[in-house]
């Protein structure tokens, strides 16, 4: 079967497709034929790694055979199951978010996927695999970013900033934010910023020209997909009580993040810090289940690859697509 490889740190030119042995599911684990998959930036972190402690666990020097293989969220059918599985038949449609899925998981960009029974759900009824490709770690991160915190919670008016509103998280926090009745405003750079109001955000700012931490007026919820700025810049552009999240920043925003976040918290009563998710749990798959099923979460694909032209695909996303990026196995995906 064919399967992207990465052998080094680095680029997307570190990835290659290559022929492999098709897995063989052991106890309690199942073949998954792959369908789609689609492109996170959690992918392109963890090629350099971004963050260089990572490589305590990928490995070193160069990654260790677990860490070998790219990709995460994935959609397929059912190939085979390993004993014990009592959960998921041959013929399932499925679909996973793999980056909590355990070191013995293959990646999602292959033409076949072996992983842990618990790694999977059921695709409901009427979901495209491409469509359920896009939704795993992305839309579950949009669901954690609006989770209650310190009693706050999300409230029908609130003034809501996505920063990073065109990627791949963006879309998803603006969807269900208006879902909620609330008003949103959505951060890009100017070429995106229709794309933005499509997703229905009530307000846009280019990145480029305006300083949106330094807003006139404040706001209630901001969720940043990828911080670029200290947490004290963020707190004057809350309201008492407000929230503020970010799920990516430099290795020092990390940690400096992780220290003063409670800290502040404390000290201001707005709630600042990093969003740390378990990714694809019973609980949060469910909520994505229902959420995706209203139309609540609508994914927008923006190109399509084949999985011979995962390189392009990578580097591609580099680029900030508007949306999602889905690889195909090069076989016609059906869906």
């Amino acid at each position: 079967m064919k399967a992207a490889v990465r052998d080094r740190y680095g680029g997307p030119d570190v990835v290659s497709v290559r022929e492999v042995d098709k897995p063989t599911p052991a106890e309690g684990e199942v073949l998954l034929r792959v369908e789609a998959a689609s492109v996170n930036r959690a992918d392109l972190d963890g090629l350099y790694p971004r963050w260089a402690f990572v490589r305590l666990g990928y490995g070193l020097r160069t990654p260790r055979e677990s860490a070998r293989h790219v990709g995460i969220d994935v959609a397929g059918v059912v190939e085979a199951v390993g004993e014990g599985v009592t959960t998921l038949s041959t013929g399932d449609n499925v679909f996973s978010d793999l980056s909590g899925a355990g070191p013995d998981s293959s990646g999602a960009f292959a033409e076949y996927v072996c992983a842990a029974e618990k790694a999977f759900a059921t695709i409901p009824e009427g979901w495209s695999f491409q469509e359920a490709a896009c939704l795993p770690h992305s839309a579950i991160i949009a669901i954690h970013a609006f989770r209650p915190r310190g009693g706050r919670s999300l409230q029908p008016g609130d003034r809501v900033l996505v920063v990073g509103a065109s990627g791949n998280v963006g879309p998803f926090a603006i969807q269900l934010a208006k879902s909620l009745d609330a008003e949103v405003t959505g951060v890009a750079s100017r070429d995106k910023l229709e794309f933005v109001r499509s997703l229905g955000a009530d307000h846009v700012i280019d990145y480029r020209t305006t300083d949106y931490t330094r807003p006139a007026q404040r706001y209630d919820w901001i969720v940043d997909v990828n911080a670029h700025h200290p947490l004290r810049r963020w707190l004057g552009a809350l309201n008492p009580g407000g929230v503020y999240v970010s799920y990516a920043g430099s290795t020092w925003w990390l940690f400096s993040s992780a220290i003063l976040g409670p800290i502040l918290s404390r000290l201001t009563g707005k709630r600042v810090g990093v969003g740390v998710i378990a990714p694809f749990k019973p609980d949060y798959v469910e909520e994505l289940k229902r959420l995706a099923t209203a139309g609540v979460f609508k994914p927008v694909i923006d190109r399509r690859f084949s999985l011979d032209d995962l390189v392009e695909a990578l580097r591609y996303d580099q680029g900030k697509p508007s949306g999602k990026v889905i690889v195909k196995p090069s076989r016609e995906v059906r869906g």
